[in-house]
C-alpha cells in the first residue's frame, strides 16, 4: 500500500509539471505537499527500520534447513592446523553453504512499468491545452490586445509577444516576462498569455491568484517599456496600473483592486528570493510612488 501511495505521489508531481491543464486547475502547493509527504514517509520508514529490535540467534537449524542450505555433509568437522593452534571447521567450508535466494515478486516492477507507460500514454494522447490549444488567429488576436494595453501604460507603441518556444522567458529563464527598458518589445510566457486570453475573450476570471499574477506581469513589463528600470518601483507602479488594466480586461473594479492588493501584500514574501523586486517603503497610499494621491484606497 505504501509503495502505491508513493507511486501516486510521483505521478501527481510529474503530471502537474508536464500537463498544462493540471497546472491551470491545481494550485502548486498540492503537488509540493504530495512530494513532501513522500519524503517524510521515506524518513519515517527509515527511522522505524533503524529502531527495530535486532533478532537474536535462536534454535539450531532444523534438518530441512541443513538439507536446503548445504546438506548434512556440511556439518562434518575437520581438524585444521593453523599457525598457533588447531581448529575444527566444517568439511565443505571452502565451498560454503549453498544459498538459495528467495524469489523476488514481479508485482512492484510491473506496477512501475505500468505507471510509466500510463504517464507516457497520457502525454501523447492528451489533447493540446493552454496557449498551444489556440489557433493562430486567437493567438494573434490575444497578442494584439495585450500590445494595445501595454502601449496604453507605456505611452508609446508596444509589441507583446507570447513566447511559446520558451526562448526569452519561462522556467529556464526564471521569468514570466521580460521587456526592453524604454523600448517597444516585451515577451510573456504562454501561461500568462493564455490566462489573459481567457479573461479578455472568454470572461473567465479563473483562479484568483493566477489571474492577479498575470495582470501584474503584463503591467510590470509595460512599465519597463515606459522606461522604468528599477524592479521594485516597477512593481509598485504595476500594482497600481493593474487595477485599471484588470477592469479593461473584464474584471469588476472591486475584484481588480482586491487582486492587486493581494499582489502588493504578497510582494515581501515573493521578494525573499529576488530582493530587487521588493517595493520601496514609498509604495503606499500618499507616498512618493502613489500614482493617484487623491484617492482613498491603494493600490
Amino acid at each position: 500500500m505504501e509503495r502505491r501511495l508513493r507511486i501516486a505521489a510521483v505521478v501527481l508531481v510529474l503530471a502537474w509539471f508536464f500537463v498544462p491543464l493540471l497546472r491551470g486547475s491545481i494550485p502548486a502547493w498540492i503537488p509540493v505537499l504530495a512530494f513532501a509527504a513522500l519524503v517524510v514517509q521515506f524518513l519515517i520508514a527509515g527511522w522505524r527500520e533503524r529502531e527495530a529490535p535486532r533478532g537474536k540467534r535462536g534454535r539450531a537449524p532444523l534438518p530441512e534447513d541443513v538439507e536446503e542450505f548445504g546438506g548434512p555433509e556440511w556439518l562434518e568437522p575437520v581438524l585444521v592446523e593453523t599457525a598457533s593452534h588447531q581448529v575444527w571447521v566444517p568439511a565443505d567450508i571452502e565451498r560454503g553453504p549453498r544459498v538459495v535466494r528467495p524469489r523476488r515478486s514481479l508485482l512492484p516492477r510491473l506496477e512501475g512499468v505500468l505507471v510509466l507507460a500510463g504517464l507516457v500514454l497520457l502525454l501523447i494522447l492528451l489533447p493540446e491545452s493552454g496557449w498551444r490549444s489556440l489557433d493562430e488567429k486567437d493567438q494573434r488576436r490575444t497578442e494584439a490586445r495585450l500590445s494595445a494595453e501595454a502601449a496604453r501604460i507605456a505611452g508609446h507603441d508596444a509589441r507583446i509577444r507570447c513566447d511559446g518556444q520558451g526562448e526569452a522567458v519561462g522556467i529556464v529563464q526564471h521569468a514570466d516576462g521580460v521587456a526592453e527598458v524604454g523600448g517597444t518589445n516585451a515577451f510573456l510566457t504562454p501561461e500568462i498569455c493564455y490566462r489573459l486570453y481567457r479573461l479578455a475573450f472568454k470572461g473567465d476570471e479563473g483562479a484568483f491568484s493566477q489571474t492577479a499574477r498575470a495582470i501584474a506581469v503584463l503591467a510590470h513589463e509595460a512599465w519597463h517599456l515606459r522606461g522604468e528600470d528599477d524592479e521594485g518601483v516597477t512593481n509598485c507602479y504595476a500594482f497600481q496600473s493593474g487595477v485599471g488594466l484588470g477592469e479593461r480586461l473584464g474584471l469588476s473594479a472591486g475584484t481588480a483592486a482586491r487582486m492587486m492588493r493581494q499582489q502588493l501584500a504578497e510582494n515581501p514574501i515573493q521578494a525573499k528570493s529576488a530582493p530587487a523586486y521588493l517595493v520601496p517603503p514609498e509604495c503606499r497610499n500618499g507616498g512618493e510612488l502613489d500614482l493617484a494621491p487623491g484617492r482613498t484606497s491603494f493600490p
